[in-house]
């Protein structure tokens, strides 16, 4: 026990001097400042016992976070001058002893990278990443939250890229890597698109045959160009050079034209077997990105695959109703005739023996929703109530079976 003591008082004595600075200051009274040792005391002992735990790291740093908050506040406060980066090398100190007597538990690198990141010390971040992938390469959040981090600090497409690409070498079955693989990759192209808005070259040609992918059940699927990892750079447009055929040559790259989303959900489907649950997560996660120029073509691309690998699955069906009225506003023009086509696609699948209550309940929900929307026309309102009173109907039938 006497090592115990003796290394806690180690790591006690090197606090003592920033303590006393912290009182000479007035940041800190005595009382406050005995109680902050007291409680490092206890779990410095905890620490250093051979019964320390995970937690018990988490819980020390914790409350070190909230000690040097308050000490933030107050030095803002009493307007004194004390060291800006003294709580968070403490921080980093005890972070960095808990991810090495524990390397193999996930949280604790999780509050590590977490409070790098919330410090802006990019530097560290970038290091303890790489351990922490280096030791768990086989961890898809790991893989996950390094690629957001490399787009959403960085504003990095090619790390990003790099991040997933490589953990899916590790872990091809990963359900939650292929996903957000595809999110990262179709918020990538909603960012270029809102900068071409800004910048004033949105102004996309209408697709030819787009009007007959939709509207005729039979058309055949558009072939896409070849998958590359070229980025898009619109930062050095000038409005007053603008080529007029941008946006057409923008349109048709890898980066805008859907082709590498469309490449991950073949990519996944490849190594999923064909699951259709996570086929219609792509499904789901491709239409809750904001309306971008691709988004009918990935979303339709999806429906086909479907359609050809398993036709009669519930799913299927769920997907193909929804895939007309997807990014169209209920306001356009355009809404009431791609709805029509939707109606007509669920009266077929509701006819046929693929209906279930899986389908029902998916199709209600969607309706549900969209009849939540104030700006929808009366006579399509009157419409959508008229179409749940039947799933209504269809569900009751189907349960009494």
């Amino acid at each position: 026990m006497a090592g115990v003591s003796d290394k806690a008082r180690f790591f006690l004595e090197q606090s003592v001097p920033e303590l006393k600075e912290y009182e000479r200051k007035g940041i800190f009274t005595s009382d406050e400042i005995a109680r902050i040792a007291q409680k490092r005391s206890e779990f410095e002992h905890k620490l250093n016992a051979r019964e320390c735990t995970p937690p018990d790291y988490a819980r020390y740093a914790e409350f070190e976070i909230n000690v040097d908050s308050l000490r933030r506040k107050r030095v803002k406060r009493l307007r004194v001058k004390a060291p800006a980066h003294t709580g968070q090398r403490r921080l980093f100190f005890i972070l960095d002893r808990a991810t090495r007597k524990f390397p193999g538990d996930i949280g604790l690198w999780m509050q590590q990278i977490e409070y790098a990141r919330q410090q802006k010390a990019y530097k560290r971040l970038s290091q303890i990443l790489t351990k922490a992938l280096r030791l768990h390469p086989s961890k898809p959040d790991l893989w996950i939250y390094a690629g957001h981090i490399a787009m959403e600090e960085h504003a990095d497409m090619i790390e990003a890229r790099s991040y997933m690409q490589r953990g899916l070498r590790f872990c091809k079955g990963s359900e939650s890597l292929w996903l957000e693989y595809m999110k990262l990759e179709l918020l990538y192209i909603a960012k270029i698109t809102a900068r071409q808005q800004i910048l004033g070259i949105d102004q996309y040609p209408e697709p030819p045959n787009e009007n007959r992918a939709v509207d005729d059940e039979d058309a055949d699927v558009v072939g896409l160009q070849g998958l590359t990892a070229e980025d898009i750079h619109t930062s050095d447009v000038s409005m007053h050079n603008i080529d007029p055929a941008s946006p057409q040559k923008l349109a048709k790259t890898p980066a805008l034209s859907g082709a590498i989303p469309i490449a991950i959900f073949d990519a996944a489907m490849l190594q999923l077997e064909n699951d259709d649950e996570v086929a219609l997560k792509f499904f789901d996660t491709v239409q809750e990105i904001d309306p971008i120029p691709c988004l009918q073509s990935v979303l339709q691309h999806i429906v086909d695959h479907m359609l050809s690998s398993q036709p009669s699955n519930w799913r299927t069906l769920v997907c193909s109703v929804k895939v007309p009225c997807v990014g169209v506003a209920v306001t356009s023009p355009e809404f009431p005739k791609r709805f029509g086509i939707s109606l007509k696609r669920l009266q077929k699948a509701l006819l046929g023996r693929s209906c279930c209550i899986g389908l029902i309940e998916s199709i209600r929900e969607w309706l549900e929703i969209l009849l939540e929307n104030d700006s929808l026309d009366v006579a399509l309102r009157q419409v959508v109530v008229s179409i749940l009173q039947q799933l209504k109907a269809a569900a009751e039938s189907s349960h009494a079976a």
